[in-house]
């Protein structure tokens, strides 16, 4: 079965389980679910170029990590179990100071990687160097929208380098004419961008119709700091600057008011919500899940980058913020399996504008297949409930994006030389900044 891995051709899935029910899915050469339902098998065996037995495995929609920080793979592990700013300041931003587009080459493929192996077929990026990161992302077959960190420091002429950057950016992924890429506007944060470069950025995603990636409201101290220094919160703020929109995907955000979360939802925002990551950095709260929800915001997951999380499993994500949103708000009914679930496809896909996150005809062939024999799928009762609060990422058996295989039987094409590239830079990586 080799020559299924590499370029697009037709499949024929047989025996896979979707919405409690046995189905066979069509795919056609044009990456499409071209039919999917109990009589396939019988109307499209001889139209595929290849067939793959499902062998009863689970069949989903790819996941969707809508926070990440990809090439942030090479610090893992690097330091952990610190006070935020420490952490930051003392480790991280220290270290990304020696970063070359060469590290996050390698570091955006581990990535890759490492999401193909866990079932993520899509990914919202922010970092830097990131026609390094387009290469890797076009390498690996999987997609992702990609933003530049832009971060002005209060600094007129640094904005002016920050909004070059950005513009370099937009021109290059449109030229690589690859529907699996897409590009945004990344103004990190409130405390690293200036109202004037927040403006910039909402008139630049406007004018070139493309979203808008941000952190908000991820700590108390982001929200005192605007209070005392703008006199309205940071959701206020970026209404102000223009930065709320349906294209807009707000990381974090767990320490939105009441009149927030309503803001949000009224502008059609994307909230993602990292639960591991701010659990890990003590953030102190979570996600205001039911009133987002209620306002009509569209919640979705992400995993935010591997120094804070360490990992990029989006099975373990969706269980985390099942549990974290019962234990915060003492809810035990709140965020059910199906809705958990949903975050991580369905409203994924609206987030990032793939596709519908759904198997049905017509829908971009994004597909995993999880196996159903293993110790977490026996016994299946309930199949929702397994993936989302018994199933890690080892569990995903085969990975198709875009109607092309990634992974087969856990089997990805050229995983080693990832591995070995990846840790070679990392160190690398390490050794230039001990040394300096």
């Amino acid at each position: 079965m080799s020559g299924i891995f590499g370029r697009r051709r037709s499949l024929l899935i047989t025996n896979v389980v979707a919405d409690n029910r046995t189905v066979d899915i069509f795919v056609d050469d044009n990456g499409t679910i071209a039919g999917i339902g109990e009589g396939v098998r019988k109307n499209h065996r001889g139209e595929a170029d290849f067939i793959i037995d499902g062998n009863g495995a689970l069949a989903l929609p790819g996941l969707v990590n809508t926070h990440t920080h990809a090439a942030m793979t090479l610090l893992r592990g690097y330091a952990d179990d610190m006070i935020l700013q420490d952490w930051l300041s003392q480790k991280i931003w220290p270290l990304e100071a020696h970063l070359t587009g060469n590290d996050v080459y390698w570091g955006t493929k581990l990535a890759c990687l490492e999401m193909i192996r866990s079932g993520t077929t899509a990914f919202n990026d922010m970092y830097f160097f990131m026609e390094d990161a387009a290469r890797a992302v076009d390498e690996s077959g999987i997609r992702a929208v990609l933003s530049y960190g832009f971060i002005d420091l209060f600094n007129a002429e640094k904005r002016e380098n920050e909004c070059r950057a950005t513009e370099r950016l937009a021109a290059h992924i449109r030229s690589l004419y690859n529907p699996r890429i897409k590009t945004a506007v990344g103004p990190h944060a409130i405390y690293t961008v200036s109202p004037e470069g927040l403006e910039w950025c909402a008139e630049f995603a406007r004018e070139q119709e493309i979203g808008i990636h941000i952190h908000l409201s991820e700590t108390e101290k982001e929200v005192n700091d605007c209070i005392a220094q703008h006199g309205k919160r940071p959701a206020a703020l970026l209404d102000d600057c223009g930065i709320l929109t349906p294209r807009t995907v707000a990381a974090h955000c767990c320490w939105l008011d009441d009149a927030e979360c309503t803001l949000l939802g009224r502008r059609g925002v994307s909230v993602s919500h990292n639960p591991a990551s701010n659990m890990k950095l003590a953030t102190n709260r979570a996600m205001p899940y039911r009133a987002l929800s209620g306002a009509g915001a569209n919640t979705c997951l992400g995993t935010d980058g591997c120094a804070s999380n360490n990992n990029l499993d989006m099975f373990g994500e969706v269980k985390i913020a099942a549990l974290l949103q019962k234990f915060y708000w003492n809810s035990p009914t709140l965020l059910p399996a199906p809705e958990a679930l949903a975050m991580a496809t369905v409203n994924g896909a609206k987030a990032l504008g793939f596709g519908t996150g759904t198997l049905a005809a017509g829908a971009p062939a994004d597909i995993i297949l999880v196996t159903a024999r293993a110790a977490c799928n026996t016994p299946l009762h309930n199949a929702t409930s397994n993936i989302v609060y018994s199933c890690s990422g080892g569990s995903v058996e085969t990975t198709i994006c875009n109607g092309r295989v990634l992974m087969l039987n856990h089997e990805v094409p050229g995983d080693e030389e990832v591995l070995s590239g990846a840790a070679g830079a990392a160190l690398g990586l390490v050794k230039r900044a001990h040394s300096a």
